[in-house]
């Protein structure tokens, strides 16, 4: 029987910390999730717009100079490089955030949400989107209603520029009867395709195409326009009633940012929905072959609280789940660099006063290597949680390569590996890791031996 302290550590959190003791039960477990809440030092879409206007002006003075100006030339490549930089210090940030999370809940269901309502990014700009969308749209939510989660996911700038919502146009909007011209004007589905078959109800769930047509025609005023915080403009509605499974929203003109989160509202409350978020709960936290029990009982308490996620999260803190199931999933590559950094001591000041490049060699580009390119995912649906996707030759390989390397770049001064057994694994370790850890030919080996085990990689 594992005690409950090291297994809500291992299976909740982000694994044992040699600095922090484990969470002594379910309610600690619980509070500290406020912990996870917005952050005043991330980069917010105010910030971005201004780091946009200062590009824009310097690539205007660059245009007028011509390729003569050198001066004007090279300010829009620093200009450049601040953005490059500021993008990896969120990066960064996201890592020390969960590295000092005293138990790791509530940076692993930050983590969970990010990925469930995934935004990519495969350039600077989006990048920083991204960061700023998780703080403001996933962060606050965690523990409140999913319909004010979702609401603030499906609307934020990030969904909408990721999503390509501001190419949609109601066919019958104002804009539309202004502009003829159809190749640049149209209805575009992919956020109401999302927003039911990934957010919402789950792919299979009772609904038609004719549902996502009528959501991406009641979708159609939702824009971000960089320059002004507007992100609901009438004239690209779709005028008249659309009625989405079953239910109609809107008539009278336009429809409203009002008619959108009733929608959503509806949405959030679907059986169908309850029964998909308890589903990828129980899959992430607990099982690739989640337990439909355990499953069942989730979304009894989901629609029981009407979608509230404080009470979800006290569900599965004290599920029986967590210990029959015990190591019953592989760590992301993200999830393998931070419990490895909580079990070595390293404090989440010390992850961000790395400089750039050791920041990339030695954190970033690892997780690349593994199979997890920080922040872009193949699709919209984030990434796999099935053990096979991680636990691949190439991936195990450059977690054992991790492992041999970088801990004594980061901590010169490594720990006898018999202390960081105990410290990252406490009395979970197997008899085969105790016994060959004493046994490394050096302290450099011994803490790859327990990094690179089957023991410290499954949670």
């Amino acid at each position: 029987m594992v005690a409950y302290p090291e297994l809500a550590a291992i299976r909740l959190g982000h694994g044992l910390s040699s600095q922090m003791p484990p969470p002594s039960g379910p309610d600690e477990i619980l509070a500290s999730v406020q912990a996870a809440g917005p952050d005043g030092e991330t980069i917010s879409l105010n910030q971005i717009r201004k780091m946009r206007s200062r590009l824009a002006k310097l690539k205007r003075n660059q245009k007028k100079g011509g390729k003569d100006d050198k001066g004007a030339s090279e300010a829009v490549k620093k200009e450049r490089r601040r953005a490059n930089q500021r993008a990896q210090k969120e990066a960064l940030r996201r890592i020390a955030r969960a590295v000092d999370d005293p138990f790791g809940f509530g940076e692993r269901l930050v983590q969970f949400w990010a990925d469930h309502f995934t935004i990519a990014g495969n350039n600077t700009d989006r990048r920083l989107m991204a960061a700023a969308y998780v703080n403001e749209a996933i962060r606050p939510h965690i523990s409140g209603k999913f319909a004010d989660m979702l609401f603030a996911a499906e609307t934020h700038p990030g969904m909408l520029v990721y999503l390509n919502q501001d190419r949609s146009v109601g066919p019958n909007s104002r804009l539309a009867r202004r502009k003829k011209d159809e190749r640049t004007l149209g209805l575009n589905e992919n956020l109401a395709r999302e927003m039911i078959e990934l957010h919402s109800l789950g792919v299979g769930a009772d609904y038609t195409q004719e549902d996502v047509r009528q959501l991406a025609k009641l979708l159609t005023g939702l824009v971000y326009t960089p320059r002004r915080d507007k992100r609901f403009q009438p004239n690209r509605a779709e005028p008249g009633a659309e009625t989405v499974l079953g239910q109609s929203y809107g008539g009278d003109g336009p429809a409203k940012l009002r008619d959108i989160r009733a929608v959503i509202g509806d949405l959030a409350r679907h059986p169908a929905t309850a029964q998909h978020l308890a589903r990828k709960l129980v899959t992430h936290f607990i099982s690739d072959e989640p337990p439909q029990p355990m499953v069942d009982r989730l979304a009894a308490v989901y629609t029981d609280s009407d979608g509230d996620l404080s009470a979800v999260n006290a569900a599965l803190v004290e599920a029986p789940e967590l210990e029959t199931h015990f190591r019953s999933k592989v760590r992301q590559p993200f999830d393998f660099i931070v419990t490895s950094l909580r079990g070595l001591g390293i404090t989440g000041e010390q992850v961000m006063a790395l400089k750039p490049g050791q920041a990339y060699r030695w954190l970033i580009q690892p997780m690349t290597s593994m199979g997890q390119k920080w922040g872009q995912p193949d699709g919209p649906n984030g990434w796999p949680e099935a053990a096979e996707n991680w636990a691949t030759p190439q991936g195990l390989a450059a977690r054992i390569d991790w492992a041999m390397r970088i801990p004594p770049k980061l901590r010169p001064d490594l720990p006898d590996p018999r202390q960081l057994l105990q410290a990252a694994l406490g009395d979970t370790a197997s008899e085969a890791l105790q016994w060959a850890v004493p046994k490394a030919e050096s302290t450099q080996e011994g803490i790859a031996i327990v990094l690179a085990s089957a023991d410290f990689n499954r949670r």
